[in-house]
């Protein structure tokens, strides 16, 4: 262990004398991604309040052939821009831009509106256009209130009781609470988290194979007395504390972030008390021996320091696999993919954001999982030290 120890600490006092990647590693990565996360926050948010705010408009197509349907819209704040376009021209305006919907009256609507008969209207719209889809979902809400009415009124005027159309009535009880929903806008975090983590040890495990071989350093190292598998054991060590140290910059970044940023506004609430912010930490801790190892070995593999750059920038997009899964499948954690690293740790992360702790046997099989593997991939990196292969 003193071996290990000791080409841990030259390794880790070398790594402070590099500023360029210091900053790389434990400064630009951990502050940038709280910051852009952040940014994104407030855009989104920032939508949403225009999108509140601003009164909801609406171009009809021919509005003197349903009036009643026009007056109801104008008595709920819509603002009606009446215009005298043809089916074709409707669509043309908004496919061109110039109208985000139009809402085009048939010619024969009044005449089967009179006779109790279905009576189509047209909304055109573009579901393309992200950005007034809230207000298109207003104007449907309205137009589906104003047909229910009136189905009531004309089962009144024949004295049925309107009461027959809803013989199932469905109440809505919510039981999320602010902690839960704000998962809903923190989907990213942990991905960034464990991203921006790995991204702390990268540098140093690339200088641990590939830069050492570039600089002609590497034949001379490995001739010293000291076994080999404990050279590496000490560089493995140095990336899992950079790893580390990026990790809880990262952490507190994003604590003071969700502290500044109004989720209470939107019925969300996520602050990152000192106590949560540590248990994120520690429950991603173990993937650093992983990362570290994993890295460690694909750079042994390369020949130079861009080579292994070209590489372990593949490397980084192993962990984002399983929560691209977890995101698409939006699978819930069980117990047996407790054992899958980086989708674990999501897992974990996601359930101290919740405020819902989840079972201490996940905990432990996340964490035991993944620092087997960690071992298991460190003592695969000490034997391809060992090879005579690694000079040439």
């Amino acid at each position: 262990m003193s071996t290990v120890l000791a080409v841990f600490l030259k390794e880790f006092r070398e790594n402070l004398r590099d500023r360029r990647t210091l900053f790389t590693a434990l400064v630009f990565g951990p502050l940038f991604g709280p910051l852009l996360f952040a940014l994104m926050l407030q855009l989104t948010f920032k939508r949403n309040d225009t999108q509140s705010d601003r009164p909801l408009a609406l171009t009809v197509a021919h509005a003197e052939r349903a009036p009643d349907l026009v007056g109801w819209l104008e008595s709920y704040g819509v603002s009606i821009e009446r215009r005298d376009f043809d089916a074709a021209a409707a669509q043309q305006a908004v496919s061109g831009g110039g109208q985000h919907a139009v809402l085009f009256i048939p010619e024969d609507f009044g005449e089967r509106f009179s006779a109790a008969e279905p009576a189509p209207v047209l909304l055109i719209t573009d579901a393309a256009d992200a950005y007034n889809d809230r207000d298109l979902g207003r104007i449907r809400q309205l137009l589906s209130q104003w047909n229910l009415t009136l189905a009531r009124l004309r089962l009144v005027l024949r004295g049925v009781d309107p009461l027959l159309l809803a013989p199932v009535v469905v109440q809505d009880i919510d039981v999320s609470t602010p902690a839960t929903r704000s998962v809903l806008a923190l989907g990213t975090l942990s991905y960034l988290m464990l991203l921006t983590m790995l991204m702390g040890g990268l540098y140093v495990a690339i200088d641990a194979t590939a830069g050492e071989r570039e600089r002609g350093s590497l034949e001379p190292l490995l001739t010293t007395p000291a076994p080999r598998e404990q050279l590496i054991y000490g560089k493995i060590l140095t990336a899992c504390a950079y790893m580390l140290i990026s990790l809880a910059i990262t952490v507190s970044a994003f604590s003071l972030v969700l502290r500044l940023t109004p989720l209470e506004r939107f019925g969300m609430s996520a602050h990152l008390a000192p106590e949560a912010a540590l248990r994120m930490v520690l429950c991603c801790a173990p993937l650093t021996l992983l990362g570290a190892s994993l890295m460690t070995i694909v750079a042994a593999f390369t020949r130079s320091y861009r080579e292994a750059q070209t590489w372990l920038g593949l490397v980084l997009l192993v962990p984002t696999l399983p929560l691209i899964y977890a995101g698409i499948t939006a699978v819930r954690p069980k117990l047996a993919l407790m054992l899958v690293p980086s989708l674990s740790q999501h897992f974990l992360i996601m359930s101290v954001l919740r405020a819902e702790p989840l079972p201490a046997s996940f905990a432990l099989v996340s964490i035991l999982g993944t620092l087997l593997l960690g071992v298991a991939l460190t003592w695969v990196a000490g034997r391809l030290y060992r090879r005579e292969a690694l000079l040439g």
